[in-house]
């Protein structure tokens, strides 16, 4: 939020939304949030550069030419003086300056109306930090330190309510929510003039893909997904989520090497819900750029028909998305007829995407559709052939069209040779035109094509959905992808912390920790969690045993959905276990594990968690239960009664009961040289029982390293307010006063690769109270949403408007939730506070 004035709100406005040109990487992937920042460090540069000039517009790090550095401790409130005593953020200012309604659009933070010798004397930082104890206390005798870290500060920023409209980009905000959503561009000139933007960091996913095994690189053939559904940018293009009744979701992530997201827009930018979901199974991303028509081929001759200038440049766009979105590579559609001169140039073209590609995005991929051939004209070939074969040697794979037969398969072993994995077989699931399999039979496709050893590409599995009774959605997937299964091999996460609740980024409520949060419908992509691996397993040999596993909505421990696991134990044997995880982890020398777990009804079954090894050659594993011989021995680890005196802060909760009837076991296991290769739950009947079935419900597992929770987390910081927009709600009564509706942005900053997402919160007072945090019983914060990225819209947040003379007051929460998965105590939180008046009439 901005000082007050014309010039400098104009010029806030303007680089609140410019993100400048980045020098690196990982600047371009992790842009600081503009507007506010580079005023928050004005006083840090202030006194190691006291020649920069102290009048004027705030200076910060650019303005000198300086690349800001990483922010590593919240700013603290400093006082040289031992005497002198921290006035109250009003009189600090002296008199205070109310801006006007026509400036309060953009907020003022309390200490920006200070002028810069005020700051500077009395060692203030801008903008204002209120301390939660005593400001005296906290601030006599401090030696200057502009990076200590102080807990439970906050920024303070005020506002004057104005209705003055400020609209947002339409391209990055839904224009009826003001929330920010996924984008594409729709035409050739869009691409070449995009560049990175602040309002593009909403999009921003998480990480790259988590390490996996087989690697993609290897031989084994592979499985595509190819994602078309009704068009596409749905209620997946909400970045923060919705409230969206039954949608689709997918979940079978282990069977699937590739998702592609495709829609018939130029240049499909996947929506970052579906980049976080598969690249948390390890699974690459694929954008999409198609021509199409008449108005296809002239956009192809623009690019294509000149020199190599003109095709570069569309490649560096497109590497630049794919590298700054952090999604993997593109598939190139080209389905229109081409020129000899463009069609010349497609090889070139690919050759170039591809090598820039590789050179900037790790594990990049770039595949071409079977559609134009080396004439240039438009002829699905549905095969691999000596017409198409130019473009399959100029990039990472090809994708055939649908109407293929088996002899067709027999033809493509010669003209791929080595390489049959980077052939990836078009599958239709809907069946359209002469095809083999495709709906429920779609493994007599799968069946062939694996005969040959092809790679496949499932065009458009969401036919489930889409055709479909709604309401028998779970049933129909699973029967789907069950059919599939032989077919499908599975690929193996390799890294910790290995942590799930099972959440499908969807459910009827929210819920942490087993306790409700919310109730209602939710559907947020990026909050989906690792899924196991799905099915329905019998006991080998005539005994009637048998587990089966199922998604669940109707319960959850953290999030919105469980795993369901109901089975038979035969009198025959003592024990059922079924695999939950395939993995190929090299574990440190100690593991901590936990289950948290819910028998429904009255059971007197034993639930524990098992895991297998390496080579029991070169792989110790000490106080631990071996429970076979085998190439790789499952074990038993034994709970622990207590958690260890160095964990109990974090798994304090070890072998007790839970809210909610949960149940959380806790294990410690010493390993030297081990790879920790699969996860499995074990269900035991008590002895002298016959027959026992049972339901039982897995809220999260939990594999991490000992060690890393003895690591100092960081914390958040600069969390700063920005695109603030008042709305007047309806009155709750006649002679009451009408209530408001608050959206504004938060931004903050924060390592991500520490974070598995961020929790936000709100705390709503007036008066200036602090009501998360006042001298009275404080007020429990309300749950605002998810992010994933450190940025985050609030959307039409009731507030009670300000009374007469006092003004109104809401704060907001940062939480951070560690890759670990623990919750971290609220000092680490980061805090930022609004004032808000109504204008002087």
């Amino acid at each position: 939020m901005e000082a007050a004035g014309a010039g400098t709100r104009a010029a806030a406005r303007r680089r609140d939304r410019r993100l400048r040109a980045p020098a690196t990487l990982k600047e371009q992937r992790d842009p600081q949030p503009g507007g506010r920042l580079p005023q928050r460090r004005w006083v840090r540069d202030r006194w190691a550069n006291p020649a920069a000039p102290s009048r004027g517009r705030a200076v910060g790090p650019e303005s000198m030419g300086v690349r800001p550095r990483p922010r590593e401790a919240r700013w603290e409130l400093r006082a040289h003086d031992s005497n002198l005593r921290p006035p109250s953020p009003v009189s600090a200012a002296g008199p205070a300056r109310r801006p006007s309604p026509h400036s309060s659009r953009h907020g003022q933070s309390l200490g920006t109306v200070m002028r810069p010798q005020q700051r500077a004397r009395l060692g203030i930082l801008a903008p204002w930090r209120e301390a939660s104890t005593s400001s005296s206390a906290k601030c006599v005798d401090r030696a200057f330190h502009p990076w200590r870290i102080e807990e439970a500060q906050e920024a303070v920023f005020r506002e004057v309510v104005s209705f003055t409209p400020d609209p947002l980009p339409v391209r990055y905000y839904d224009k009826d929510t003001t929330k920010p959503i996924s984008f594409y561009l729709s035409s050739l000139e869009e691409l070449l003039a995009w560049t990175p933007n602040v309002e593009d960091s909403f999009n921003v996913a998480l990480g790259p893909p988590e390490c996996r095994q087989p690697p993609l690189s290897s031989s084994r053939p592979r499985t595509l997904m190819c994602h078309d559904m009704m068009g596409g940018y749905l209620d997946d293009k909400f970045i923060q989520g919705s409230a969206t009744q039954n949608p689709y979701s997918f979940y079978h992530w282990q069977h699937i090497d590739i998702f592609v997201y495709f829609s018939h827009h130029t240049v499909t930018i996947p929506p970052v819900g579906w980049t976080n979901a598969a690249h948390r199974h390890g699974v690459c991303v694929l954008g999409t750029f198609i021509t199409e028509w008449k108005e296809g081929e002239r956009l192809c001759e623009a690019f294509l028909a000149g020199d190599e200038r003109s095709y570069q440049a569309v490649a560096r766009q497109l590497v630049l998305i794919a590298q700054f979105f952090r999604f993997d590579g593109w598939l190139i559609n080209i389905e229109n007829s081409l020129s000899l001169a463009a069609v010349g140039n497609v090889p070139h073209f690919l050759r170039y995407l591809t090598t820039q590609l590789h050179r900037q995005v790790p594990r990049g991929l770039v595949l071409w559709y079977d559609s134009v051939v080396s004439s240039g004209q438009l002829t699905w070939q549905d095969e691999l052939n000596e017409h198409n074969r130019v473009f399959f040697d100029s990039c990472n794979g090809f994708f055939t069209n649908y109407n293929w037969r088996e002899e067709h398969l027999e033809r493509m072993l010669g003209q791929a040779g080595e390489r049959l994995a980077d052939v990836y077989v078009g599958v239709d699931v809907f069946a359209r035109g002469n095809v083999v399999g495709g709906r429920f039979h779609t493994d007599k496709s799968l069946e062939l094509i694996r005969k040959h050893g092809f790679s496949v590409a499932l065009f458009a599995p969401g036919w489930v959905y889409e055709c479909l009774e709604k309401g028998d959605f779970f049933q129909n997937q699973d029967k789907f992808w069950s059919l599939l299964e032989r077919y499908l091999p599975t690929h193996s996460i390799c890294s910790l912390p290995f942590v799930t609740s099972f959440c499908l980024g969807m459910g009827t409520r929210r819920v942490c920790y087993g306790q409700e949060e919310a109730v209602g419908p939710w559907y947020h992509l990026s909050a989906q969690e690792i899924q196991p691996l799905f099915g329905e397993h019998r006991l080998e040999g005539d005994g009637r045993g048998w587990v089966k596993m199922h998604c669940c909505l109707e319960d959850a421990w953290n999030g919105g959905s469980s795993l369901l696991i109901r089975g038979l134990i035969p009198p025959e044997v003592g024990n059922v276990s079924v695999r939950l995880f395939s993995l190929q982890v090299p574990v440190p020398p100690k593991v901590f594990l936990s289950m948290v777990y819910k028998l429904e009804g009255p059971s007197a079954v034993g639930v524990a968690l098992e895991l297998t090894t390496g080579d029991a050659g070169s792989c110790h594993v000490g106080d631990i239960s071996a429970l076979s011989a085998e190439t790789s021995p499952r074990h038993s680890p034994r709970p622990l009664r207590v958690p260890p005196t160095k964990l109990a802060k974090w798994v304090g909760r070890c072998g007790q009961q839970l809210s909610g009837g949960w149940v959380q076991r806790c294990y410690e296991v010493n390993l030297r040289g081990c790879l920790l290769q699969a996860l499995f739950v074990n269900f035991s009947r008590a002895p002298g029982s016959q027959e026992e079935s049972f339901v039982c419900r897995l809220g999260e597992i939990q594999v991490v390293d000992a060690n890393s929770l003895l690591t100092p987390l960081p914390q958040v910081q600069a969390v700063t307010v920005s695109q603030v927009r008042w709305q007047p709600a309806a009155s709750e009564g006649e002679s009451g006063p009408a209530g408001l509706r608050l959206s504004c942005t938060l931004h903050w900053a924060y390592r991500l690769p520490h974070a598995r997402c961020f929790r936000i919160h709100c705390c709503r007072g007036s008066g200036g109270d602090a009501p998360c945090r006042g001298p009275s019983e404080p007020e429990r914060p309300t749950l605002l949403g998810l992010a994933f990225v450190n940025r985050y819209r609030i959307v039409d947040l009731a507030v009670a408007p300000a009374e007469p003379g006092r003004d109104g007051r809401v704060e907001f929460l940062v939480e951070p939730i560690p890759k670990e998965g623990f919750l971290v105590p609220r000092a680490e939180w980061g805090r930022a506070a609004m004032l808000y008046s109504t204008p002087r009439t």
